[in-house]
């Protein structure tokens, strides 16, 4: 497709309910001429298309009658808009984000059915009715409670479709039916329905669960129009409109605070539920929530720019980059079925050719019963719903992964390679150390140096004013004197005031004390007296040396720091934090190569995971097998560059990362295991005609049930 601009497009799929279905819509819509990419979120319910702008009606238009064709009872609309009729089903309702009411409408609709079903098949179990009347009973009853899944089983078939788990249903009970068994054929269609019905409300249930552990996004703006404040939706609002946030509402924009003062819950973005204080002149981001003051903000990002909106982007699309596991389950699912298939048929032929006294009709129930085993759901639903539920938990925590590959990925890290300033450190200046002479105190110190410089304009200066934090009086200064490469003299009071670094100590003959330490250090005396020093240094962030140290806990085998700065302070921060490799002095290609070295050094399976800060980092976060952000919630270059974004600063995030990473693999491969485990095992016991049909629906029911519920734990964040 060169030379052709494409677009990307965005619709829900009204009506999808099951994994499977998912799958089909996916591959059907992807051949699609002038499709360029498609992906079905099962979890979300929506579909994403990357198209032709060219084309893009007729493609639209073409991928809706697919969607219809491949599924009758799923409809592709527009986010926020009414579904077009669909005369050929029941699915017709306005449909604004995810209809509830038409859901709830649904499943009264069903439940009836069963009950009706039920009332009129027990007449036939209980009445003493003859054979052809009882055959008829059983027959309503059986299209009252299945009749759409024979008919979903039947148009799947006329449009080539056949391995699904409608058609096992629909084979399994039509042939209970021809060899007499039409209580069981009911009895086993009621109990897959009621299956279904269960199974619907524990995934909308974990859907919801997923959308609330995001739900940040607002649902209005008060935007300044003439004298007046209009309640608006945020993506109608321009960059540079005005608008206003009361107590209790969420920031809808980024923006600039033009007025007020107020502090933020800021824990759905970051996932840290201490407030934060801010004030005129302030940034803040769309999903904070404004706890006191009313806020005037002037808007700096359109809707679609937003921190708001790029994470829930983020993370609603995350289950798009499919991990390799959820691969490995679909393709699984689509030659399970046929081989399943192919067994039962040999399994209701060949033994009664065989052997001498089976029974065809025995043969053939066994057989039934195999197929009715053998649906996959339980794997089909639950895998996607674990790594999605996995994405949510991180994004709770303040960690954004913007795909499951790269979440089944961190099980696999053995190597961390950290940046420093900004990542390990504040990437800020300082007063690390106040170390007055006999006669002087820290405060005494301080104000000294405060004053000294008090016109100066270099980060150091800024540094040693934010410490001292008072109000200097400039009116008290005279003969000021700025040494350049050398510091500050000025006069006080009558005082000679003389700060700097060594040199300047040096040229005024002063006596001083040579500090050691790692760091810029200010040099001071009064009237020629030394009278102490002051350290400036870039700040190790508090939860650094935790981080690493968790890290080791977890099985990383190298944690190695690569840094611009000098060899004297990298290696002070890398003995401070416990870090087993320094790499100092290095420029963005250098640190390239260093993860290139570590590549050569590693096991085929383990991987390298980078985190920087995102923007000097670019070609490292891109070359390493993951590549985590730091800072990434005003930094646009660290969200596009890295695989994960973590919203909180903390390194301690990166352990955080790997356990919820660990944890969902874990639920993932449970489900994997116990579904299989639980249909090898009946499917044996079917085959010996030890199993009923009604046992094995239940085994079906239940498993997919107990799947779906145990992928919701994954959900839970709470001690991690």
């Amino acid at each position: 497709m060169e030379g052709k601009s494409l677009i990307k497009r965005e619709f829900l799929l009204s009506g999808l309910d099951c994994a499977n279905c998912a799958m089909k819509i996916e591959k059907g819509v992807s051949t699609i001429e002038g499709v360029n990419s498609c992906s079905v979120n099962f979890a979300t319910q929506t579909i994403r298309l990357e198209i032709e702008e060219q084309e893009e009606e007729k493609i639209i238009s073409t991928a809706r009658s697919a969607v219809n064709t491949i599924e009758s009872h799923v409809n592709m609309v527009e986010k926020g808009r009414s579904v077009a009729p669909n005369h050929t089903h029941s699915h017709q309702h306005e449909h604004k984000g995810h209809s509830h009411d038409h859901g709830r409408y649904e499943m009264k609709r069903m439940v009836t059915r069963l009950i009706a079903g039920v009332i009129i098949a027990s007449l036939g179990y209980f009445l003493p009715l003859e054979s052809f009347m009882e055959f008829g009973v059983f027959l309503v009853a059986y299209l009252i409670v299945g009749g759409d899944i024979v008919l979903r089983a039947i148009k799947n078939i006329i449009r080539g479709q056949v391995f699904d788990e409608h058609f096992l249903m629909a084979i399994a009970t039509v042939g209970a039916f021809a060899i007499g068994e039409y209580p069981e054929g009911v009895a086993v269609m009621l109990f897959y329905q009621v299956g279904e019905l269960f199974q619907g409300m524990a995934v909308n249930r974990s859907r919801k669960s997923i959308s609330s552990l995001m739900d940040i996004r607002p649902d209005y703006a008060n935007v300044k129009i003439g004298s007046e404040f209009k309640m608006v939706s945020p993506d109608k609002v321009k960059i540079d409109d005005i608008i206003l946030v009361k107590p209790g509402e969420k920031v809808p924009l980024d923006g600039v605070i033009i007025e007020g003062n107020s502090s933020v819950d800021t824990s759905a973005l970051t996932g840290e539920s201490v407030p934060r204080d801010i004030e005129e002149g302030n940034e803040v981001l769309s999903g904070f929530i404004n706890k006191q003051g009313v806020l005037t903000i002037k808007v700096t990002k359109s809707f679609g720019e937003s921190t708001v909106s790029k994470i829930l982007d983020l993370v609603e699309n995350a289950s798009n980059k499919k991990a390799p596991t959820e691969k490995f389950i679909t393709k699984f699912a689509r030659f399970y079925t046929p081989v399943v298939v192919i067994v039962a048929t040999i399994l209701a032929i060949v033994p009664p050719l065989l052997f001498t006294g089976a029974t065809f009709s025995d043969w053939l129930y066994r057989a039934l019963v195999f197929l009715v085993i053998s649906c996959p759901c339980a794997l089909v639903i639950s895998i996607p719903l674990g790594f999605f539920g996995g994405i949510g938990a991180a994004s709770k925590k303040g960690i954004l992964v913007k795909g499951s590959n790269y979440l089944e990925a961190l099980n696999d890290v053995k190597y961390v390679v950290l940046d420093k300033t900004g990542t390990l450190t504040k990437g800020q200046f300082e007063v690390n150390e106040l170390n007055p002479t006999t006669g002087y105190t820290e405060e005494e110190l301080l104000k000294y140096a405060a004053y000294a410089e008090a016109f100066s304009n270099h980060p150091i200066a800024e540094s040693i004013r934010k410490a001292y934090g008072e109000e200097i009086n400039n009116s008290v200064l005279s003969n000021y004197q700025e040494i350049s490469g050398h510091g500050i003299k000025v006069t006080k009071e009558n005082k000679e005031i003389v700060a700097g670094n060594q040199k300047l100590m040096k040229a005024e003959s002063i006596d001083f004390i040579r500090e050691e330490e790692v760091g810029t250090v200010v040099y001071l005396a009064v009237d020629k007296q030394f009278i102490g020093s002051i350290l400036i240094a870039d700040k190790v962030k508090a939860d650094a040396a935790n981080a690493i140290s968790a890290l080791k806990k977890l099985g990383i085998k190298k944690t190695v720091m690569l840094t611009g700065d000098s060899e004297k302070v990298g290696r002070k921060v890398g003995t401070l934090l416990g870090l087993d490799e320094v790499y100092t002095e290095l420029l963005p290609q250098h640190k390239v190569e260093e993860i290139e070295k570590i590549d050569k050094q590693k096991q085929p399976k383990e991987k390298i995971l980078f985190v920087g800060d995102g923007i000097n980092d670019t070609p490292v976060l891109a070359r390493a097998d993951i590549g985590m952000a730091m800072g990434g919630l005003g930094s646009d270059a660290a969200i596009e560059a890295a695989d994960i974004v973590i919203m909180t600063d903390e390194p301690s995030k990166i352990a955080t990362a790997i356990e919820i990473a660990k944890r969902t693999r874990t639920i993932v491969w449970q489900n994997i295991i116990f579904a299989l485990g639980v249909k090898v095992i009946f499917l044996l016991l079917g085959a010996f005609g030890i199993s009923t049909m009604w046992e094995a629906v239940f085994s079906d029911v239940g498993v997919t049930l107990l799947a779906v519920l145990n992928a919701m734990r994954v959900m839970q964040v709470k001690g991690l």
